[in-house]
């Protein structure tokens, strides 16, 4: 795996990634402010064809849009990041998908201390699920991202307005290729 943009620190330990972002990154495109921000943190490696991709993160979010998850990119002005994002305070499943412009979908959930993490593709088109007990799992977003066969999975995280925040992956798996 290789990183986009390295974080000031992380390490690897088991199936657990361990990562603290660094103080306003963000992966963001033009829509609502025009801003570009590519250069939050994420840690990948290429699939082909058709994925499950799953993990489990616990964070210590604590300032405005701290987010943390998995992404699937093609390139900075295609990819999708779903997880947690803090906003007012509040743990949000939160999904971003982004083709050229980046919108972003939120669900409020009661500050879990974690949350498990699905991302299903088939051919172009990604499914997004979380869990909060990493058994039932609710399906958030049905998107098109891209077509072509290959993309980056990985764990990615952000902290866009704060000096940056620690969260855990665990059991990072992509089966299914």
């Amino acid at each position: 795996m290789q990183w986009h943009h390295e974080p000031p620190q992380w390490r690897v330990e088991g199936d657990t990634i361990m990562v603290t972002a660094g103080p306003r990154t963000d992966f963001w495109r033009k829509t609502h402010d025009g801003e570009i921000r590519d250069h939050g943190h994420f840690y990948y490696r290429p699939v082909t064809g058709d994925f499950t991709a799953e993990v489990k993160v616990t964070g210590q979010y604590a300032d405005l849009y701290d987010q943390a998850g998995l992404m699937v990119r093609l390139d900075e002005t295609t990819w999708m990041k779903c997880g947690i994002e803090f906003v007012d305070g509040v743990q949000h499943a939160s999904v971003v998908v982004t083709r050229d412009w980046s919108d972003w979908s939120i669900v409020p959930l009661a500050n879990p201390p974690a949350i498990w993490l699905r991302v299903v593709r088939h051919g172009p088109t990604l499914e997004v699920y979380y869990s909060l007990d990493g058994e039932a799992y609710t399906m958030i977003r049905q998107a098109f991202l891209t077509e072509e066969p290959t993309v980056n999975v990985g764990v990615m995280i952000a902290a866009p307005t704060g000096d940056g925040f620690t969260a855990t992956f665990e059991g990072f798996s992509v089966s299914g290729e």
